[in-house]
């Protein structure tokens, strides 16, 4: 948060995390869509954090093309301030399964992955 100097308004930020033999990925700061080759540097992620206020990242309708590209098992809606989470939910058709956690903690690991994509709303989103 304070190093604004080097801060890109309309730049990409992703964090890669590998934990406990899984993969997370948090799409924090992405304001425009993935190229081929960030897909191939990417590679796979079991768990994706994904924004969906479209407000200092890519709109909905954006974001869900980048999420049904990477395919992860487990899809995690954060930072909803703007439109609202039904808006973007519907934009995954039968694809992918939704599910609302009924936890405020969400525990994963490689044996509880989905096999199908899912996205998990945490509780009180």
């Amino acid at each position: 948060w304070g190093d604004y100097e080097s801060f890109q308004e309309n730049g990409n930020s992703i964090f890669i995390f590998e934990v406990a033999g899984l993969c997370i990925g948090h799409l924090g700061h992405l304001h425009h869509e993935l190229t081929d080759t960030h897909y191939a540097e990417i590679g796979r992620l079991d768990v994706l954090m994904v924004p969906v206020d479209g407000g200092l990242t890519m709109g909905a309708d954006s974001m869900s093309r980048v999420v049904k590209r990477l395919r992860s098992a487990l899809i995690l809606p954060m930072h909803r301030t703007g439109p609202p989470l039904q808006q973007f939910l519907t934009m995954f058709g039968e694809n992918f399964a939704i599910a609302y956690a009924s936890d405020p903690v969400i525990r994963v690991s490689m044996r509880n992955l989905p096999r199908q994509p899912q996205i998990l709303v945490p509780k009180g989103m």
